[in-house]
């Protein structure tokens, strides 16, 4: 948990994935912020299973956070970032900032000895990123 620790993300940070209950449907959602509270936990709305996060994958969501604020700290020279994609007819730009509205990010961690896709969600900014 290293200096953005300490900083604040100005937008919503969600983070969910699915309940491991068996045969419950249900999607755990909460603020990535919140992993840094020490009594951090939550809890399925559908079956009321609680969850609570060891120390390794809290380190890691915490981590995750941290790229976050870097991220926005960074966004101001975002605007210059492209990812190229070679084609047919030659290269095509694709601005750095388009990519972080339009696709999804997904972390793939540890939870109860299984893989879960963890999907997060960061709200823009500015709010005419996804117009």
């Amino acid at each position: 948990m290293a200096a953005a620790a300490n900083e604040k993300i100005d937008a919503k940070a969600q983070i969910d994935f699915p309940c491991m209950a068996q045969e419950c449907e249900g999607k755990i959602s909460f603020n990535l912020l919140d992993v840094r509270q020490k009594d951090f936990q939550v809890i399925c709305p559908k079956c009321h299973t609680p969850y609570e996060f060891d120390a390794q994958l809290r380190d890691k969501l915490c981590r995750m956070c941290d790229l976050i604020v870097s991220i926005r700290k960074a966004e101001d020279i975002l605007g210059n970032c492209n990812v190229s994609v070679t084609v047919a007819g030659g290269e095509v730009k694709i601005p750095y900032a388009l990519l972080l509205t339009r696709l999804n990010t997904i972390i793939t961690l540890q939870l109860g000895g299984k893989d879960v896709d963890f999907h997060l969600w960061v709200e823009p900014t500015s709010p005419e990123t996804f117009r």
